[in-house]
């Protein structure tokens, strides 16, 4: 099958068609499109969901709620001003950014200390896009009616609903594009070659663009739900895993280049022994992320699915399309650094990586100790995480809508800028009674009927995330009237719920497939055990040592409810990639050395490679701060650290240790000897 790859003729035609295949499925088909429901992102079957399912079926003229306020640049608001902002309600109302939906505009609202008043103001339904615009419209006429020493903002569901489309405005290119900067300057320090950094980010970067379109094509072909994150968190993914697998093969290639003269043998020998542990790791990684479609979130579904496609892709690519590219060139693509038969093979060199195995030999079980407390120190922070953010604290960089609402708060019943939603297939009466009657509501009233839905819009009191008990007690009021409570309040709970009841059921499951996937490609019990508990303790450091980060430097309240399980995913499904690079190789230097001596040569051929190949990845992840999201920094920054743990400390000193100590133990009940 190698030789397939690699010969004079077939490199020529792998090389190309899979590129021109690619290049012609980007160009003529692009990527899958579909159009957004307001339950994409709710976990199925909770009581939110429900209500917002019901909110689908009012009638397409229906419309979402802005609230424009108004505020004193200095003290108080003054008649005139007040006389001012009671005239233009009417034309803000019903102006090109409301049409025939502003009619049910409710009259100006001045707040009790004076300092504001707000508008409500009825925004058509739509696509993000037309929603964005007619918010654009509106903050424009709202600027153009304020007085002079009056500010106007504008905030509630539909502001806030723009403004996430803003900050995602192109964000996916300039991922994509920091993405590939970072590989590359990575790749040029670690070949330091003006030439041969070129062939594996070109591979990858169609490979990442064919990954977009195939997972985009599929999620719509399917009917998965995708959002605006998914595409971007799946480059990182790509650039990341598609590196990795270049790295190892091209190690190889250039060892088996320095004891064979024909490059097209040697390649055929490096894929041979890299096929193995790429395919092992790639399975690994897909059939973790697969675990995703278990989860109750119908995006959270789609980004498993996505990832899937993309780390197959990536390794398709690694494991055939890189290696008949790097054939078709002659040794010279290693310039400056070409390497000549004859020249020291890397596990014979006395390089850094020897040295390093020469001290974990002489003390194993210091390091062993030493590791673990360190790991312990670092996972102290788990213990201390509060999971869940308000809506103020999602974005990175504060949106108008997001500083509205919380300037709002200061002067009305913080949640009148996103009321909560009682939904109901009955009468509305007996709900809109029912709602009244609970404390914590400081005002209810009938917003909507149509379709045979009536809506109820009750107005909390307290600030976002302060309101639990009451929206259970909402629920508790209207369970008679079979009636469902959702709106944002509602809707953070119930995610919170989804998410606590995902990580229960898919993290064990991915750990019972990472463990009988190494069981199998080591056809060992005792190796893999441990693997995976040094993968699970970096996980635990790395959450630990992030909380402390996000509650000191980068002043986060809380973590996202989403980031423990993708975490959890992508650390020790990508995470245990390393240990199957390093302990394949030992055990294939085992054969003729034995497990001590094969352990520490593994270390040596693979400590370079697998070391660029962790910073890279870590890199990588911590791009993800491009996006203007928290739960996206937070998850770049937990990978980026585990990662580094995994590559620096626990692949580096700790696996090696506990080999060095158990020696032939640590294979059983097989021998490599």
């Amino acid at each position: 099958m190698t030789s397939l790859i690699t010969g004079r003729r077939a490199a020529w035609a792998l090389a190309l068609v899979p590129f021109l295949l690619a290049l012609a499925l980007i160009g003529a088909v692009g990527e899958g499109d579909r159009a957004s429901r307001s339950t994409d992102s709710l976990p199925a079957g909770l009581d939110s969901t429900e209500g917002a399912a019901l909110l689908d079926r009012l009638p397409q003229d229906a419309s979402t709620a802005a609230v424009v306020l108004f505020t004193a640049v200095r003290g108080q608001l003054s008649g005139d001003q007040l006389a001012a902002l009671r005239d233009a309600a009417p034309d803000l109302a019903t102006g090109p950014a409301t049409g025939p939906a502003g009619e049910g505009a409710s009259p100006l609202v001045p707040a009790e200390d004076g300092t504001a008043a707000l508008l409500a103001v009825p925004i058509p339904s739509g696509s993000a896009g037309e929603v964005a615009d007619r918010v654009t419209a509106l903050r424009a006429a709202a600027d153009d009616a304020a007085p002079d020493g009056v500010r106007a903002q504008v905030t509630g569901p539909a502001a806030v609903q723009a403004d996430l489309a803003a900050v995602f405005d192109g964000a996916n290119t300039r991922l994509l594009l920091v993405t590939a900067l970072v590989v590359a300057v990575l790749l040029v320090i670690t070949y330091r070659s003006p030439v041969l950094w070129l062939v594996p980010l070109i591979v990858v970067g169609v490979a990442d663009r064919l990954s977009a379109v195939l997972a985009t094509q599929l999620m719509a072909g399917v009917g998965v739900a995708w959002d605006e994150s998914t595409v971007g968190i799946l480059s990182v993914l790509v650039f990341g895993a598609g590196t990795d697998y270049a790295l190892l093969l091209i190690s190889r290639y250039r060892d088996e280049l320095r004891t064979e003269r024909s490059r097209h043998r040697a390649m055929a020998h490096a894929l041979r022994r890299t096929a193995e542990a790429v395919l092992a790791s790639a399975t690994t990684v897909v059939l973790g992320l697969l675990t995703l479609l278990l989860s109750l979130t119908p995006t959270t579904r789609g980004l498993g699915l996505a990832c899937a496609v993309g780390v197959v892709v990536a390794a398709a690519f690694a494991l055939v399309v890189l290696p008949a590219v790097l054939v078709l060139f002659g040794r010279w693509v290693f310039w400056p650094r070409v390497p000549h038969v004859g020249e020291a093979v890397t596990v014979e060199a006395d390089t850094v990586w020897h040295r390093i195995g020469a001290r974990v030999a002489r003390r194993p079980a210091a390091v062993v100790g030493g590791s673990v407390v360190l790991l312990a120190v670092m996972a102290v922070g788990l213990l201390r995480i509060d999971l869940g953010l308000d809506q103020a604290e999602q974005f990175l960089d504060e949106p108008e809508a997001i500083s509205a609402a919380t300037r709002l708060a200061e002067s009305f019943p913080a949640g009148t800028a996103d009321p909560t939603q009682v939904v109901t297939e009955g009468s509305a009466d007996p709900v809109l009674e029912a709602v009244r009657s609970v404390d914590g509501v400081t005002s209810a009233r009938v917003s909507s009927t149509g379709g045979g839905v009536s809506v109820v819009d009750a107005v909390l009191a307290g600030r976002s995330g302060e309101n639990a008990d009451v929206v259970a007690s909402l629920r508790d009021a209207v369970a008679p009237y079979d009636a469902h409570v959702t709106g944002a309040e509602a809707e953070a709970l119930d995610v919170r719920e989804g998410s606590d009841r995902d990580l229960r059921l898919i993290v064990p499951l991915i750990l019972v497939l990472v463990l009988g996937g190494l069981v199998v490609l080591l056809r060992s019990l005792v190796a893999p055990v441990l693997l995976v508990v040094t993968v699970v303790a970096t996980y635990a450091a790395a959450m630990g040592a992030s909380w402390w980060l996000f509650t000191g430097p980068l002043g986060f309240g809380a973590m996202d409810t989403g980031v423990p399980l993708f975490a959890f995913l992508f650390l020790v499904a990508l995470g245990v990639d390393y240990n199957i690079f390093l302990v394949t190789r030992a055990r294939e230097e085992a054969v003729g050395h034995g497990s001590r001596t094969g352990m520490l040569r593994a270390l040596s051929a693979t400590g370079g490679v697998i070391t660029s190949a962790g910073v890279l990845l870590a890199a990588v992840f911590a791009v993800l701060g491009v996006l203007p999201l928290v739960v996206l920094a937070q998850l770049g920054t937990i990978i980026c650290l585990g990662v580094l743990l995994d590559t620096l400390l626990v692949r580096t000193l700790l696996v090696p240790a506990l080999a060095l100590l158990l020696g032939d133990r640590f294979w059983w009940p097989r021998r490599v000897a």
